[in-house]
């Protein structure tokens, strides 16, 4: 976290030399008087300059993608990172020769990084933001798999008149297949467990 402590006539003209010198702009700092400072006689003898502490605020996006770049290098695997940013709803698009990785079986290291950028960012943010990590347009495909499973175990607990659970997944997924079961009056939907272990229930109306 970068800061300064910068000097002025003023408090505002302080506060711009601190800004100018952290190359940042005034809502994305924290500013502390330090001292308002005092004109003196004829705004020569006995005056004082303002002082102002200026903390630069860290970007979460930035951090996210730091967070990413510092994961693929860890694992020999460099990445480019596309952003689309809908505000609080954030979308890093990854792409690169070994982006197989970052995937994982049935897109759990997927799911673990999307997890954990969520959490690295969410920690530098006033607001909480929603982060959804893509690569090789997997999420859509991993859509169509979803709404293909859970029309077949909707008919699976219609069948045995019992509950069942699906395997652990992200709040993304598990919203894809409450959609797709939403019109089936013969079953409900609900989430069960604590993340990252929360999972989807389908159940027979009884």
């Amino acid at each position: 976290m970068k800061q300064v402590t910068a000097t002025g006539t003023t408090v505002n003209e302080a506060v711009k030399s601190a800004l100018a010198q952290l190359q940042t702009s005034e809502d994305r700092a924290d500013i502390t008087i330090v001292d308002e400072g005092k004109k003196g006689i004829f705004g020569i003898f006995g005056s004082r300059p303002a002082i102002v502490k200026v903390i630069k605020k860290q970007d979460p996006i930035e951090e996210g993608k730091k967070f990413l770049l510092e994961i693929s290098e860890k694992m020999g695997a460099q990445i480019e990172i596309e952003e689309i940013n809908d505000g609080r709803n954030i979308q890093f698009i990854l792409s690169g020769d070994k982006i197989a990785l970052f995937i994982g079986k049935r897109g759990q290291t997927l799911n673990s990084l999307q997890y954990l950028t969520q959490l690295v960012m969410n920690r530098y943010s006033d607001q909480y933001l929603n982060v959804l990590l893509d690569a090789e347009d997997y999420r859509k495909r991993r859509s169509e798999t979803l709404i293909q499973l859970a029309e077949r175990l909707a008919q699976k607990a219609i069948k045995t008149g019992e509950n069942v659970a699906l395997e652990p997944m992200p709040s993304y997924e598990r919203k894809v297949i409450h959609t797709a079961l939403a019109e089936n009056k013969k079953i409900k939907t609900f989430s069960s467990g604590n993340d990252p272990h929360r999972h989807l229930v389908i159940a027979p109306n009884k």
